[in-house]
């Protein structure tokens, strides 16, 4: 029982200066966030009560729901996006087992290191409408399908998102690829002995393998759609109209450009708690699948 006690304390003295640093860095502006939304507040003078005013008032908004359209949408695009290509570009570089893996390695992960400004920048070039390398590839090809990718209601939001997954994508490859490469090679052999195909192996021993960095992959790519914000600040400013604004942005917008804190308090509430509650739900939905 001695033993115990001693154990565990000597945990809790470890784990204690993380917790108090989470909890300063963390927690503490998360509830400054929660008390201020209940005020009417510019960010410099004393803020006046309101109670749930703020709530209220961004319930009845229709930007408040197609700026969760819109994080939705672009969560589904990097989930799809990030976590399909990751894996299989991980998958793809462990077969072949070249002596340029490292390179292939640098190049995939490059995107994620360089500046979103640069990025969006790039990008933004590439979708223009009279000049844009894909409305020029349409154009060669004959192929009448010239589209205003970032100024179109219809496809701004995927441009947008297909922007965000693609500089990203290569913390899910690393993800994948250390993963995959931590799995013992033992069963493959076993599993080629018995005839297994490579396309078998993958399905029965690496995809089962891979639960928790799928678990971790998928509240990494949702949440980050729910907090998007640097993309489509830079590539669309929000527009056209609201058709690319985010809860972040529109946070920002509230808060920055209006000076009503106490509002974009409220949103940026709005925003752990819908975050936190996709946390939860995916953790439920593996636990429930392990159970």
């Amino acid at each position: 029982m001695k033993k115990s006690w001693r154990y565990r304390g000597a945990v809790a003295v470890f784990i204690l200066p993380a917790l108090l640093t989470f909890t300063g860095l963390i927690g503490y502006p998360v509830l400054q966030s929660l008390i201020k939304s209940f005020f009417n507040w510019n960010g410099v003078t004393e803020g006046k009560w309101v109670g749930i005013s703020n709530y209220a008032k961004l319930f009845r908004t229709d930007t408040f729901y197609l700026a969760n359209k819109n994080s939705l949408i672009f969560a589904l695009v990097l989930v799809v996006y990030q976590i399909c290509f990751g894996l299989l570009l991980a998958l793809l570089l462990i077969s072949i087992k070249t002596r340029f893996s490292g390179f292939f390695r640098f190049t995939y992960f490059l995107p994620v290191v360089v500046s979103s400004t640069v990025i969006c920048q790039m990008w933004v070039s590439l979708f223009n409408y009279d000049y844009g390398l894909f409305n020029q590839i349409f154009e060669t090809l004959g192929i009448s399908y010239r589209q205003a990718w970032l100024t179109s209601k219809n496809t701004a939001i995927f441009a947008v998102a297909f922007v965000n997954a693609w500089q990203f994508m290569g913390i899910e490859f690393i993800m994948f690829y250390t993963a995959i490469s931590g799995i013992s090679q033992d069963l493959y052999e076993a599993a080629r002995i018995d005839g297994a195909s490579t396309v078998q192996m993958h399905r029965r021993i690496t995809i089962p393998l891979l639960r928790e960095t799928f678990r971790f992959c998928l509240i990494l790519a949702i949440t980050g759609g729910l907090k998007a914000f640097d993309t489509m600040y830079i590539m669309t400013g929000g527009g056209p109209g609201d058709y690319t604004t985010s809860l972040t942005y529109m946070m920002y917008k509230s808060a920055f450009t209006s000076n009503k804190f106490g509002y974009g308090s409220a949103i940026a509430t709005v925003i752990v708690l819908e975050c936190l509650a996709c946390t939860v739900l995916i953790n439920r939905l593996f636990r429930t699948k392990e159970e």
